[in-house]
């Protein structure tokens, strides 16, 4: 019997930039010294050849100090990036949540985004309109649908975005710190909806500082560090290994 592929699968995939060494002022500044080819360049390593396979129905935590690269691996499988080296491959339709915000339109009311960060998913505009209601109700924010974005806070932005994204059941769900933002009970229905998703086989990408929520949401995970892997597989043994390097550091009075 042959084994069935991965849901995501990377192979040695790095996402360099180049970068200004000496900082600049102002854009103007930049764009002179460019023309007079003043500016020196350096590589700047978001990810470094990174491989690793998450298998189907796995949930997959992701840690790492600021700076690490776990946004960036989300944004390669998300497909917002391309790898300037290596492989990325995703089986299934994936629902992305990155930053805050990302896929709306702060000018536009809540019910345009809706709209339009559904089509942006791949969701046709019946499937949309049918979903409409339940989007609403799940967000808790049925009294602002007509306001545009820019009025919300935070926690309504994150609970639109949550809403629209799981409203139909995704191969692969993307969560970048998204659960961060809003209160206690929105989390408890995160994690409701996510659970129903695992139980149905979705795969779940989880970056998260909380290591509570990686020990117990998560099968495995993977630490990330200056854009390479330190560590991964089970999820104790991954973030004992983190925690203790974390430990180090500050005895050794380096901040993350």
């Amino acid at each position: 019997m042959l084994k069935k592929e991965p849901a995501v699968f990377l192979e040695n995939a790095s996402v360099r930039y180049r970068s200004p060494i000496e900082p600049y002022v102002s854009f103007k500044k930049f764009i002179i010294h460019l023309a007079k080819q003043q500016v020196k360049m350096e590589d700047i390593m978001a990810l470094n050849a990174v491989s690793l396979a998450v298998e189907y129905g796995e949930t997959f935590g992701i840690i790492g100090r600021n700076g690490a690269g776990k946004s960036t691996l989300l944004k390669l499988v998300s497909r917002v990036l391309a790898p300037s080296n290596g492989k990325v491959i995703t089986n299934g339709i994936v629902a992305p949540l990155l930053e805050l915000g990302a896929g709306f339109n702060f000018e536009l009311t809540g019910k345009e985004n809706i709209f339009l960060y559904g089509s942006l998913l791949g969701h046709p505009h019946k499937e949309i309109k049918a979903h409409f209601s339940e989007i609403i109700d799940f967000a808790q924010i049925n009294g602002y649908i007509d306001a545009p974005l820019r009025t919300y806070s935070n926690g309504m932005i994150a609970r639109l975005g949550f809403a629209v994204a799981t409203s139909w059941s995704p191969d692969i769900l993307i969560l970048d710190e998204i659960l961060a933002v809003g209160d206690e009970e929105f989390r408890e229905k995160c994690f409701s909806r996510i659970e129903s998703f695992r139980s149905t086989g979705s795969t779940i990408l989880l970056v998260t500082h909380d290591l509570k929520t990686i020990l117990s949401e998560c099968d495995r995970a993977v630490w990330l560090d200056k854009g390479a892997i330190q560590k991964i597989g089970l999820v104790q043994t991954v973030t004992d290994a983190y925690q203790e390097s974390m430990n180090r550091m500050g005895e050794n009075g380096v901040g993350g």
